[in-house]
């Protein structure tokens, strides 16, 4: 029988993230879901990421040890540069090398093929360790970036490298399954699982509260300010509806801010958009709460956990038909699919979703319980089984 030191060494795991919440967007936020999943199964998480101005270089928050790395080029909150993004598996080499040795931990979870993927590969060679790899979609694929690796032979190389010396890789949805098998060459086991959602507690106000108008239609959106999201197109649709009753809320910050700002303006709604840049996290599920729809604008996304928050509240959907979210966004279940830049299908979905609100908020804060923590985080360790 083993004793309760000898089981503690077991029960360790080595989470490596280039960003981490506060840094970053979707990817940052899984991680830090799935190290709170892997505590309430009973390990221990050592967390090596990036530090930003303001952070403290070590922190313990909710029970998860955070370690961060100061890198080189590292600008915002929302967006990791270039030069911040190689600089980081050079400069987390030392630290993660130090809490290799001083640690015994049952396996590495690597979060990114690039730039997280080579570090977690040199761990799991020279300590003989284990190594699940979560892809989260920029890292595999981005059709709004000419560096995408995808399509960047360079990258390319560095992807397929990491993604054929790993023990197990875990894209967050089908499709970003489908983007390995047709851009990458591995015989790795592949085994698609959902983001872990934790259900997220929050005080209700009213529309006032929050500067809302009640006799108005709020469509909103969340996300970084970046191409990838799509924000352009949500704007045209709100454009498109010529409704003064319809208005759209965006969430969130980022370089495209400007350009946004013009476009609404270009556009004659800039009375309608309502950019709400970087909220806490209570305040941008209190705008979640009082909206009537959640748009999804996304040219691509890999699974989208704003998705998710969207339905815990109840909310209708109307989402982009490329990218993980169509795992689980079904027409007329829990929302409605569209095509990017198809300003008339989004207006056929709201008339849609107006005559089954009702149903369509009861489906989606059902569905977004199968998501839990727990759940998920179980079925990653199992993946130990797998053998290469």
């Amino acid at each position: 029988m083993k004793t309760k030191k000898e089981s503690s060494k077991k029960m360790k795991i080595l989470m490596l993230n280039y960003e981490f919440p506060p840094l970053g967007g979707g990817g940052g936020v899984a991680s830090y879901k799935l190290a709170k999943g892997f505590i309430e199964l009973g390990y221990n998480v050592d967390v090596v990421t990036t530090w930003f101005k303001g952070l403290k270089e070590f922190e313990k928050k909710d029970g998860i040890n955070i370690y961060r790395v100061k890198v080189i080029g590292r600008k915002e909150l929302p967006t990791a540069s270039m030069l911040s993004m190689i600089t980081y598996p050079i400069l987390a080499k030392k630290i993660a090398i130090k809490l290799c040795k001083e640690n015994q931990y049952e396996f590495i979870h690597t979060n990114f093929a690039v730039p997280t993927g080579p570090l977690g590969v040199e761990l799991s060679k020279k300590f003989k360790l284990k190594n699940i790899l979560s892809v989260w979609g920029g890292d595999i694929y981005d059709p709004t970036k000419s560096t995408s690796p995808h399509n960047k032979p360079i990258l390319h190389e560095v992807v397929n490298y990491v993604l054929n010396n790993v023990n197990v890789i875990v894209p967050e949805s089908n499709d970003l399954k489908e983007k390995i098998k047709e851009y990458y060459k591995t015989k790795t086991k592949v085994v698609v699982l959902p983001v872990a959602y934790e259900t997220i507690k929050f005080k209700k106000i009213s529309r006032k509260k929050l500067g809302l108008e009640e006799d108005l239609t709020y469509l909103v959106g969340v996300g970084r300010l970046v191409k990838r999201k799509g924000f352009d197109f949500f704007i045209k649709s709100i454009a498109e509806l010529k409704d003064s009753k319809v208005h759209g809320l965006i969430i969130g910050d980022g370089p495209e801010k400007e350009n946004l700002l013009n476009l609404a303006k270009e556009f004659g709604v800039k009375d309608r958009i309502h950019l709400l840049g970087f909220v806490n996290e209570e305040k941008k599920f209190q705008y979640l709460d009082n909206s009537n729809i959640f748009f999804l604008s996304s040219v691509h996304e890999g699974f989208g956990i704003v998705v998710q928050e969207a339905m815990q509240v109840g909310l209708p959907i109307i989402s982009t038909n490329n990218g993980g979210q169509i795992d689980f966004v079904k027409n007329g279940a829990n929302g409605y699919l569209i095509k990017h830049g198809n300003t008339k299908q989004v207006k056929e979905a709201m008339l849609k979703i107006q005559k089954e609100k009702a149903k369509v908020s009861k489906n989606n804060k059902q569905k977004s319980k199968e998501f839990g923590l727990k759940k998920i985080c179980g079925k990653y360790t199992r993946l130990l089984k797998w053998k290469k």
